[in-house]
């Protein structure tokens, strides 16, 4: 079993969480809580797997605060 990094956000005019898997195109789903995102994007990496093991070309690092003016 393989983990993956995802990163998660929530949309203010749906409500919905959004994330994906950084470095890797095509990971990324939504869902109305945040266990329906887990599933989703499960099935999502999963069906990227259907070809082979995938690999993200780069890693999730952190977040930073910018301050403006």
């Amino acid at each position: 079993m393989k983990s993956f990094t995802a990163v998660v956000e929530r949309d203010f005019a749906t409500g919905f969480y959004v994330g994906w898997v950084p470095g890797i195109a095509g990971a990324h789903s939504q869902g109305a809580s945040l266990d329906e995102l887990d599933d989703n994007l499960r099935e999502v990496i999963a069906m990227l797997c259907e070809d082979g093991p995938i690999e993200p070309e780069s890693e999730y690092v952190c977040t930073r605060s910018v301050r403006v003016g």
